[in-house]
């Protein structure tokens, strides 16, 4: 199968890293070609903070992928998380030069460049400017101003900003695995693009990733996005806590929190006990199931909570904002159990556990369809997208078309000439060219 045919999402997590290869099939579902993962040793609440071990543990999955794939891979798509990022609301306009001709494609690249331009704090850039609505001379909630007349163009923009060390130290990590970095993208999104329905999306929905090393937020209403956040807790604090709590060892804890772990104290009886091996012949500990849920749920209200004052940041209370589909959760630590209940009990908002299955071709594995796996499947989703993008602008590049042209002189349309359609690059593209400069040029 030739590279064009498939593509690839690079999920660099805390825990684990996931390389996913799939297509689009006829049907335009996503087809997994194949999956590889390996533990993440190099990565602390979802920054690169060692770049050897990140290296290696990106080449053990990508050959995992490969491997059972039977392709080779070239480029990714890399997801970016990190207590760095922050998101921002800006408004911008332009003043068209002719407001007798329709607003095009390219006043809403200068628009969205201009936005490129904004002032940072020091050691911080931008990742992605999302257009929200337009203004086109004064009248408001344009979804899409192409083709439409006018002098002055203005928009809302969600404006996400990271830390240029830490997009530096992924780019770095990728092109020393031997790979090339396509683009990058905000993790919450991917998994949103994943686990959202359309309908969702309308309605109002915040989608909580617990991963584990942070926890992601999105949220959406108009099917627009409105907020994000990155929390910088996730499943290992909780792994810790367990840890601490019982003075157990880390393998043994995080195998507590999967098998016997419960968000809600009240479902354990008092005489529900776990044994655990003791180190080298020590004695074995007993741990009360009770003891165990109260040591979790103490730190999961503590996640929710800070998840639950970024939804009210963005306005959830009032009527105009109000999320009507509730909360999706998914990420490794959306599998503990009681996890929703507890999430409902304290947001009071209609909860559900997301699953990337929905894009999914019906043959894929089961594994891939768990809520571990979301961000991976929502970059391969982008990576897939943006070939589309490519794609068209190719096809379309191929086309010729006439145009007419009319002389005056006899009142006729007399001649005709192929007028080439130019090639046209998304914002998206632009700013993964500049980011692959930039990081050629850092070295």
């Amino acid at each position: 199968m030739e590279q064009g045919s498939y593509s690839v999402g690079l999920d660099i997590g805390t825990t684990k890293i996931v390389a996913i290869i799939g297509k689009e099939n006829e049907y335009g579902k996503i087809e997994i070609l194949g999956i590889g993962r390996s533990k993440s040793l190099g990565v602390h609440r979802g920054v690169v903070n060692n770049i050897t071990q990140t290296i290696k543990s990106i080449q053990q999955a990508i050959e995992q992928a490969e491997a059972n794939s039977g392709l080779k891979i070239g480029s990714v798509v890399v997801g970016i998380a990190g207590q760095h990022i922050r998101s921002l609301q800006h408004s911008d306009y332009i003043t068209r030069v002719d407001s007798e001709e329709v607003i095009n494609d390219d006043d809403l690249d200068k628009l969205c460049n201009q936005v490129y331009k904004l002032v940072m704090l020091p050691g911080e850039e931008i990742i992605h400017v999302l257009p929200q609505e337009y203004k086109v001379d004064g009248q408001a909630e344009i979804k899409q101003p192409i083709g439409m007349y006018g002098g002055r163009l203005e928009a809302n923009f969600h404006v996400v900003v990271g830390q240029v060390s830490s997009i530096k130290n992924v780019g770095r990590c990728i092109k020393s695995a031997g790979l090339e970095l396509g683009s990058i993208t905000l993790e919450p999104l991917a998994s949103a693009n994943a686990v959202l329905s359309q309908e969702e999306k309308e309605a109002g929905v915040a989608l909580i990733d617990i991963g584990g090393g942070t926890t992601d937020l999105a949220i959406f209403k108009d099917g627009i996005i409105r907020h994000t956040a990155v929390i910088p807790f996730g499943g290992n604090v909780i792994t810790e806590d367990i840890k601490e709590g019982c003075s157990i060892i880390e393998k043994q804890a995080e195998l507590l929190k999967i098998k016997f772990g419960s968000a809600w104290p009240g479902e354990n009886k008092d005489n529900e006990i776990v044994s655990i091996p003791g180190l080298r012949g020590r004695e074995p500990k007993e741990i009360t199931l009770k003891n165990l849920s109260k040591i979790i749920h103490a730190r999961v209200v503590e996640i929710i909570e800070q998840v639950y004052v970024e939804i009210q940041n963005y306005g959830h209370e009032d009527q105009k904002k109000k999320l009507i589909a509730g909360i999706v959760l998914t990420g490794g630590g959306s599998q503990l159990k009681h996890l929703k209940q507890l999430v409902e009990y304290i947001t009071g908002m209609d909860t559900r556990i997301g699953y990337p299955n929905e894009h999914l071709a019906g043959d894929s594995d089961e594994e891939i369809a768990s809520p571990l796996y979301a961000t991976a499947v929502g970059l391969l989703m982008n990576a897939i997208n943006t070939k589309a993008k490519v794609k068209a602008i190719e096809e379309s590049h191929d086309e010729v078309e006439t145009e007419v042209i009319y002389d005056e002189g006899n009142g006729q349309a007399t001649t005709e000439q192929p007028k080439t359609l130019r090639e046209r690059k998304s914002i998206f593209d632009k700013w993964s060219e500049k980011l692959k400069d930039f990081l050629d040029n850092a070295e």
